[in-house]
């Protein structure tokens, strides 16, 4: 690629960032953009930019045309109307969607919500092999030959030997003139981290408060992702009880029973102790409910089964009390009432969609 089109482009890409991150807050409680999600990138439609394009000079700028008419004849529309064909004094708008990779993504929301990089809990970490180009070699294999170094050498034995034809520049290398990428392995160390996904199913969690969890998940996903690079996630829904499901089924349920959140908090414990040793894994257990408990025995129950069996074992507990027009949002009073203080349950309130972005905040502004 041609240095200052490099150099366009990069600042191209710049301006398109800059724009994302003046605009972050908004992207966050948009669905669509979550819609858009590739396997490595997010696509995200930018208003209001300009798209490079070629601007030609005002040489030749003449021509013969083409077909009947007489001098003066208008282009197009009626010659009768006086309103035919006359040009409007708005701009118009350009919406140019722009791919962004997931790791730039968890960087522009790290930078824009201030928050520190995660702390993984003093536990077991699994080594994992990396390759890593280090230099330039005039041996190795075929599949490492660096085309561009193997091509520079060539024109410059051409040059200095004096074969080489300005007019007829065709560049032949041989074989000294062959240059491969050299590689070292690395040993990390990656820490491995769960997230379990816990949502109340019941009849009282509409679409929307499905919809406001799905976004806030995403964006939970991006950031833990971004600092861990073993990162499993495992999906739990409840209504009177409890089921493990995948990530389709966790968002799309439509459930009408009533609702007793310690049947999911008894899943949760059985998942970790089966899956995942506190010693080798960094647990984030998040639950999103409106708050509507079968009774208050089962509030209690779920307090115990907390701090007995599930706290000790996690890095931290997060709960977000997604508002409904039928859920009485109790339960977030019992956990604050009873965890007050405490650095490991985590709680929010998230009324609408405008408030996912102080909760994303809030949960992870921890680094723990």
């Amino acid at each position: 690629m041609n240095l200052n089109i490099q150099v366009d482009h990069n600042r191209f890409r710049q301006i398109v960032k800059g724009r994302i991150k003046q605009n972050l807050k908004k992207y966050l409680t948009q669905g669509e953009m979550i819609g858009k999600k590739g396997k490595d990138f997010v696509r995200i439609p930018l208003p209001q930019i300009d798209i490079p394009h070629f601007r030609y000079g005002t040489k030749q700028t003449g021509g013969v045309g083409q077909g009947n008419g007489d001098k003066g004849t208008p282009l197009g529309g009626d010659p009768n109307d006086p309103t035919s064909g006359e040009a409007g004094n708005t701009e118009g708008q350009h919406t140019l969607e722009v791919d962004v990779t997931l790791e730039e993504l968890a960087q522009m929301l790290g930078e824009e919500l201030e928050l520190p990089r995660i702390e993984p809990k003093g536990k077991k970490t699994i080594d994992a092999m990396k390759d890593k180009y280090t230099g330039i070699r005039s041996t190795g294999p075929e599949s490492l030959r660096h085309f561009k170094r193997t091509f520079k050498h060539a024109l410059k034995r051409q040059i200095a030997s004096g074969i080489y034809d300005p007019d007829n520049p065709i560049i032949v290398p041989v074989r000294e003139d062959r240059r491969y990428r050299t590689w070292k392995e690395y040993h990390i160390p990656h820490s491995n981290a769960v997230i379990i996904y816990i949502m109340d199913v019941s009849g009282s969690m509409w679409e929307e408060q499905k919809e406001i969890v799905r976004i806030e998940t995403f964006w939970i996903d991006t950031w833990l992702r971004s600092q861990y690079k073993g990162l499993e996630s495992r999906y739990i829904i409840h209504d009177a009880v409890a089921r493990e499901v995948d990530r389709e089924t966790f968002f799309h349920t439509r459930e009408s029973g009533g609702t007793m959140i310690s049947s999911a908090y008894k899943l949760c414990r059985e998942v970790i102790d089966k899956d995942y040793s506190p010693y080798d894994w960094n647990i984030y257990p998040f639950h999103f409910s409106d708050g509507d408990n079968w009774s208050r025995e089962d509030s209690m129950e779920c307090i115990e089964l907390l701090q007995k069996e599930v706290l000790p074992k996690v890095n931290m507990f997060c709960y977000a009390q997604v508002e409904s027009p039928y859920g009485s949002g109790q339960f977030l009073r019992d956990l604050n009432d009873h965890f007050e203080g405490s650095e490991q349950v985590i709680t929010s309130q998230v009324a609408n969609r405008d408030q996912i972005y102080e909760s994303i905040k809030t949960f992870l502004g921890k680094g723990k």
